[in-house]
């Protein structure tokens, strides 16, 4: 089994939109992921989140927020046993049209858009975390959690 760290990020506009993108992977897709991937070797949270956010969206400019939530997937993708731990960031942002870099993530990654927590609570689309439209909320009505979040343990 492969194990792979992995940041993610809830941008959040000052009207409480977030961006997702929506991924299309054969035998998976599609569904909506929050910005963000894997920490490469060497890196440390933050330098992987600004990589990320260049390659994937274009953001090159903003401030790392709270951890907000945490999850652990196992699931299989071509034809490999994959254990990805993922840690979520609330980052502040004013809105902006993403531009992807990355050629990798261009084959896969077919479309942003900015989602209002209405529309997450009632999107007929998969979104991935399945309860990111609870997390959005729980943050923009409580705040960052006090504690260390939890870790959501799903295996595919």
């Amino acid at each position: 089994m492969i194990h792979r760290q992995a940041v993610r990020a809830i941008l959040l506009t000052p009207d409480n939109e977030v961006l997702l993108m929506r991924l299309v992977l054969e035998g998976f897709g599609p569904f909506w992921i929050a910005p963000g991937g894997g920490i490469e070797a060497g890196e440390g949270m933050e330098q992987a989140m600004r990589r990320e956010l260049k390659e994937e969206v274009g953001l090159d400019r903003f401030e790392m927020g709270p951890l907000i939530w945490r999850r652990q997937h196992t699931f299989t993708y071509g034809g490999r046993r994959l254990c990805q731990r993922e840690d979520y960031f609330a980052i502040h942002v004013r809105r902006f049209d993403p531009v992807m870099s990355d050629e990798i993530e261009v084959k896969v990654l077919d479309s942003f858009r900015w989602w209002t927590p209405a529309e997450l609570c009632q999107a007929s689309e998969r979104l991935t975390p399945l309860a990111l439209a609870d997390i959005v909320e729980r943050y923009l009505t409580i705040g960052p959690p006090r504690e260390l979040p939890e870790i959501e343990v799903l295996v595919d």
